[in-house]
């Protein structure tokens, strides 16, 4: 029972043929990704893998079709990691071709394992379950192993710009983004079942859209009368490192940075200002530099100023950090990224081989989620980076903050995908925290949501200038704040489970003849 035409042509396949379709429809279903959000063509790249699910006759197989998707999708969603190795082109030039494709083969094996666990179960709704719950505890698996690198959920796919994305991510308060990937994964299966099945998934995404709907008409939360003023530099990573433009570079964000507070003197005059500096922004390393925390001291005019800048420790080992400039004084108010970029920032130990971009030994590791109290401004969650795509991982539970801020430095990947990948996960944590969020990029994009994830404001890619924003209120913890991974991870455990349950099949009772007693 399929409504997919292909269906019988796809369970026929073997060896190479099932290969080169399971290469195709994975490369399909990246479009669905940001920042295409082309998601209709999931309803027929998920129907055909369960197809091609249904016609290996094997679980090995099964599980080497799963990888062959998985690496096509992965492919082309991460292409943009490219861009990275081509910024140091003179010295990794031999990783241009090679740099994705690894990336790809390391994450395709999660989804193999997915595709094997579903081959056990029996085809229909059994398979599509396991499917489901199987591909959500994958994904969860991958933002732990390792040092975790949960990128392009599916559930991402529903981060579509604009109102219509703003309904649609809101049942991650409840859920999180796992959870709308189980979500997608069964809505996606719906042509496997005909008519029927296809109508029960417009019925199911209509009910969706009704809930987050229903909790977008709530009233906004009281903001906290402050201002935002993000400055975005817009420097090319070429030139980030090269001390002799160093002076040059940090004018250029101390001019921005007094643009940026006189404007919003003149747009807010009754809040409060809080400026917002890029991921390694300064090329002087503000909690050492005492001079160069009087310059920006004096351009802030004393207004708290949070920016990404390296740090170095007594033993001069350097950390990727943001620290809080009220002063000359020495920063009492510091966070170090704890979750760090492999080969980009620390050279992992279980790769013999040590490809690593940054000198010097690579970054150390800070203690993890952190909540910062500067004077004057409400408690704040500091992320750096790419740590804003672990969800549940964002905030200090038991120090929980009244609103994120996630400074990056895209400039690594150009005008591509990435950063706009990138924003979209910014975009889901503030729904499944319930806190507004204020994103500084170095090159864009720059941008300020609130707790509904809905944008207040933007600066888009390759721009240089400030965006000043009021900052929205946060909610209570929703759901999926106070319970985190548990509930998806719950949620397709039971989905694999009731998949994979078999019931015992019920053995007829046999007459039993007793023989005639004799009489005696």
């Amino acid at each position: 029972m399929s409504a997919l035409p292909l269906h019988s042509l796809l369970v026929g396949l073997r060896g190479r043929q099932a290969g080169f379709a399971a290469v195709a429809l994975g490369a399909l279903s990246a479009l669905a990704l940001p920042p295409l959000h082309v998601l209709p063509v999931l309803l027929i790249a998920v129907p055909g893998l369960l197809a091609l699910l249904e016609g290996a006759p094997t679980l090995k197989q099964a599980a080497w079709r799963g990888f062959w998707f998985g690496f096509a999708h992965h492919l082309l969603g991460l292409y943009w990691v490219t861009e990275a190795v081509l910024v140091e082109a003179a010295r990794y030039w031999w990783l241009v071709p090679l740099a994705v494709p690894a990336l790809a083969a390391v994450l395709a094996p999660f989804i193999a394992a997915a595709c094997a666990l579903a081959r056990m179960a029996p085809a229909g709704w059994p398979r599509v379950l396991a499917l489901a719950g199987a591909w959500v505890l994958m994904d969860l698996l991958r933002q732990f192993v390792g040092t975790g690198f949960p990128w392009n959920p599916w559930g991402a796919d529903w981060a579509i710009p604009g109102p219509v994305g703003d309904v649609l991510i809101q049942p991650a308060a409840w859920i999180g983004t796992p959870g709308l990937t189980l979500a997608t994964l069964l809505l996606a299966a719906t042509p496997v079942f005909g008519l029927r099945g296809m109508a029960s998934g417009a019925i199911g995404l209509a009910a969706w859209a009704g809930v987050g709907a229903l909790r977008l008409s709530a009233p906004p939360p009281r903001p906290p009368g402050l201002v935002a003023v993000i400055v975005q530099g817009n420097v090319p990573e070429g030139q980030k490192h090269d001390m002799r433009q160093a002076v040059a570079i940090f004018d250029r964000y101390l001019a921005l940075t007094r643009e940026g507070l006189a404007h919003a003197g003149i747009a807010f005059p009754n809040a409060k200002p809080v400026v917002i500096w890029p991921e390694s922004s300064s090329p002087f390393a503000l909690a050492n530099d005492v001079g160069a925390r009087a310059a920006l001291a004096e351009a802030a005019g004393g207004v708290p100023v949070l920016a990404g800048t390296v740090r170095f420790d007594g033993l001069g080992r350097p950390s990727n950090s943001l620290v809080a400039v009220t002063g000359a004084a020495a920063p009492e108010w510091i966070y170090d990224k704890w979750h760090l970029v492999p080969f980009g920032e620390y050279a992992p130990l279980w790769v013999p081989l040590a490809v690593q971009l940054v000198p010097g030994g690579g970054f150390v590791p800070g203690a993890g989620p952190l909540t910062l109290h500067v004077p004057g401004l409400p408690p704040v969650g500091a992320l750096i980076c790419y740590e804003v795509v672990f969800p549940a991982q964002v905030v200090a539970e038991a120090d929980r903050p009244d609103w994120m801020v996630n400074i990056t430095n895209d400039a690594w990947f150009g005008n591509s995908a990435g950063p706009r990948q990138h924003l979209a996960a910014a975009r889901l944590r503030t729904v499944e925290e319930g806190l507004p969020l204020a994103r500084a990029a170095n090159t864009g994009i720059s941008a300020v949501f609130d707790a509904y994830g809905r944008e207040q404001a933007r600066l888009g890619l390759g721009r240089t200038g400030t965006l000043t924003a009021a900052l929205p209120g946060h909610l209570p913890p929703p759901p999926f704040a106070r319970f985190g991974l548990a509930v998806p991870a719950l949620l397709a455990a039971l989905c694999l489970g009731a998949g994979l349950y078999r019931r015992p099949r019920r053995v007829p009772q046999r007459e039993i003849i007793h023989p005639r007693r004799e009489k005696s």
